[in-house]
């Protein structure tokens, strides 16, 4: 165990270890000079980061994996398909209000949509499409398919919040669906569709296992946009000085006890609700051993220690500093920022928790034919340009749609062209990408340019939101890309081998009487 954690916490230090050198470099030039306090607080939270990831990362080894593997595998086996779909969608309900960056998003809309109404909503939408997806699983459905058609609905419904007057709520609402698979929704669902694929068995098993949370991030942005046709808000100042970065080592020690406090309160009952009906199903369905259930519990004891740590560090290093980071760089020059913005863009993705776990497991299932190195790079690429671009279009002040339309386009236009298990992992990849640090480091440095350049909290709803669904969307480019390079070197080296054969000299072929 000692061995595993120590491992975690390499890989969480080279993880988070750019994107601090980056900020505390950065914080000792005129570019966005901070305090003494702000450095300090911001390295201590950084140190915390780094075992934050590690510990939750072996945590979701040890329980959040096992107990989707677990499930999945156990309500196969029932053959019960009512049983099946209906714990489902409760879990997606459940993990879906667990969720921290759902939480970190909410709080910074509060204006605009009640929280728990927010929250409710968008675990419903999970829910619905988590059912669907398990169903696509269970009767072996085309996945491009699937994401054609509710894409389409999704646009359908885009357009009636258009029409109503309510498009000011288009990038939260496309935000939400970003924000809905993060580190503990990824490891769970991604382990449930891969123990229900391995159980319904098919030549295809190991393709069907992705695919969830591609449908899972479509669900809440339909629900966020349906809940907009009834809502009226804007953003407020006050919401804005939440963000401010403090300037005494008081007001940094008093934020961090409110940030554990509420954190240990609300990671205790997230992960409550999840353990208490995994226990159900145990006690009811699953059966599992003594030492499984032991394994499980020591890992859900990682997993909880690990997210607070994580996200108490998010919100009092992170979240302040980035807001500081945006406000200052914007004022001091506008195309620096958006070179800013790809440079931490490519390095943020790196201290994604549920990056980690979706690039293990992609590794496994195809059998190295795509390597965890490979899928990193590509996703800080995408995680980089997609930054870079919505800084763009926050200065320029143009509609998220401009960038969203075409790119969905070329997305499932690319879906036609490589093997249906790189649309997979790419559609996966695009809700994995933006997890707890887009939500809370890049939104709120996003939002702080966004007052800067525009004097206010006016334009933050319509310019500064969009950033995470556009780290959710490059992805899917990026990743079907890398499928179709693939699958074009295989067509040449084929074509190249054949022409071997067929140009070889005659002399040299040996015949037999």
């Amino acid at each position: 165990m000692i061995k595993a954690l120590l491992l975690k916490l390499k890989e969480s230090l080279v993880s988070v270890l750019p994107i601090a050198i980056i900020v505390l470099i950065i914080s000792f030039t005129p570019l966005a000079p901070l305090n003494a306090t702000e450095r300090i607080t911001f390295a201590i939270c950084a140190v915390l980061l780094i075992i934050g990831i590690g510990l939750f990362n072996l945590g979701a080894d040890l329980a959040m994996t096992p107990m989707g593997e677990n499930v999945g595998t156990g309500l196969t086996k029932s053959k019960n398909i009512v049983l099946l779909v209906s714990v489902c969608f409760v879990m997606g309900v459940l993990i879906t209000v667990a969720e921290p960056d759902l939480s970190v998003l909410a709080s910074q809309v509060s204006d605009v949509m009640n929280n728990m109404v927010l929250i409710v909503t968008v675990g419903v939408g999970v829910g619905i499409f988590l059912l669907i997806a398990v169903l696509k699983i269970v009767f072996h459905k085309d996945l491009s398919m699937l994401l054609m058609f509710f894409y389409l609905m999704l646009f359908a419904v885009c357009a009636m919040l258009i029409e109503s007057g309510k498009n000011n709520f288009l990038p939260l609402s496309f935000d939400s669906g970003g924000v809905t698979t993060g580190p503990i929704t990824v490891p769970f669902i991604m382990a449930l569709g891969f123990g229900i694929a391995t159980t319904v068995g098919g030549r295809n098993a190991n393709e069907n296992s992705f695919g969830l949370i591609a449908l899972c991030s479509i669900g809440p942005i339909i629900a966020v946009m349906a809940l907009a046709l009834f809502s009226n808000g804007e953003m407020s100042q006050e919401t804005l000085n939440a963000l401010a970065a403090y300037d005494t080592v008081e007001e940094s020690i008093a934020l961090i006890g409110h940030a554990l406090l509420n954190t240990v309160k609300n990671v205790a009952i997230a992960l409550a609700l999840i353990v208490g009906f995994f226990f159900i199903l145990q006690f009811t369905v699953l059966k599992l051993p003594r030492k499984k259930l032991a394994q499980i519990g020591i890992g859900i004891g990682y997993t909880f220690v690990g997210l607070v740590i994580f996200l108490v560090a998010v919100e009092v290093g992170f979240m302040p500093i980035g807001y500081k980071l945006g406000t200052q760089i914007a004022s001091f020059s506008k195309p620096l920022l958006a070179i800013f913005g790809l440079v931490i863009g490519f390095v943020v993705v790196l201290a994604e928790p549920a990056v980690h776990v979706l690039n293990k497991q992609v590794e496994q299932v195809t059998g190295g034919g795509v390597k965890k190195m490979e899928m990193m790079i590509a996703l800080s690429l995408a995680v980089g340009v997609s930054l870079c671009l919505s800084i763009i279009r926050m200065i320029c002040h143009f509609s998220l749609l401009y960038y969203l339309i075409p790119g969905y386009l070329i997305s499932l236009g690319l879906s036609f062209f490589v093997p249906k298990m790189y649309t997979a992992i790419a559609f996966d990849s695009g809700g994995v990408a933006s997890g707890p640090l887009t939500s809370s480091f890049i939104l709120p440095l996003i939002v702080g340019a966004c007052v800067s350049i525009n004097g206010g909290a006016d334009f933050i709803l319509t310019d500064a939101f969009g950033v995470v669904a556009m780290v959710a969307m490059t992805p899917l480019i990026t990743i079907q890309a890398l499928g179709f390079k693939a699958v074009m070197s295989a067509k040449v080296r084929a074509k190249i081998a054949m022409n071997r054969i067929l140009s070889a000299d005659d002399e040299q072929i040996i015949y037999f009487k």
